[in-house]
């Protein structure tokens, strides 16, 4: 539930700028990084959607196949799988807030 309203949170945030295509320019973007409160709700969303995806992979998975070492290996590829993709996401954020930009 809680992915579900940050995202619909920040699509009105999107939205709400008046235009949609310039929000996604490359300045727009780095500004809205270096922004604290809005990079704390994409870090949030990042974080939630990525347990909730890589949960849903990993019930399908242990669905289709059975057994000890099977189910250890995929439980274990799923975690380390969220971890690497938050850890993206968040040297993202990290390296976009060293950025200066020339307005």
């Amino acid at each position: 539930m809680g992915a579900i309203g940050l995202v619909a949170l920040h699509i009105s945030v999107r939205f709400a700028t008046g235009n949609f295509a310039a929000s996604l320019s490359y300045e727009y973007v780095i500004s809205n990084y270096q922004n604290f409160t809005y990079a704390l709700l994409l870090e949030m969303i990042l974080i939630l959607v990525s347990v909730h995806g890589f949960n849903g992979l990993r019930g399908i998975l242990l669905d289709y196949r059975g057994g000890y070492k099977y189910e250890k290996a995929v439980n274990w590829g799923c975690f380390i799988s969220v971890l690497a993709l938050v850890a993206y996401g968040t040297v993202t954020i990290v390296l976009a807030n060293q950025i200066k930009l020339g307005f």
